[in-house]
């Protein structure tokens, strides 16, 4: 089968993304991508490798994602689909790369710590 497989992650959200020769149908979790996002910025950001290319038309996407928020997994859908472009293609690989969409985000919710209510919050502090 001409199937291609890219992961991507994005804060705790992981999404598995399968591009195949098609017509353009989009599924993420078995539902349409504009029921499955609440708003459209979401979604821009979610496909945007696709329409960097110009490739949106030819491939048929199923993306499973779990974990997160929604826009965790837009970042983590973006990644997983570019990952997957450039194993269907190398020649893609400058242009998205160029674009920043082969980089994992690193940024993750900071640990809290022992001694304080919340990661950087300090309880009051009373001299007297």
């Amino acid at each position: 089968m001409n199937q291609h497989i890219g992961v991507g992650r994005r804060k705790s959200a992981t999404a598995r993304c399968y591009l195949k020769p098609g017509k353009g149908q989009i599924r993420i979790n078995h539902r349409d991508p504009g029921e499955y996002f609440c708003h459209l910025s979401q979604l821009e950001h979610a496909l945007e490798p696709l329409e960097l290319l110009g490739v949106a038309r030819d491939f048929d996407v199923t993306v499973n994602v779990r974990g997160g928020g929604i826009t965790g997994q837009a970042g983590a859908i973006r990644l997983g689909i570019a990952r997957a472009l450039v194993e269907l293609n190398p020649d893609f690989r400058s242009s998205l790369k160029a674009e920043g969409m082969l980089r994992r985000d690193p940024r993750t919710v900071e640990r809290k710590k022992y001694g304080q209510p919340k990661a950087r919050k300090r309880f009051q502090f009373s001299k007297r």
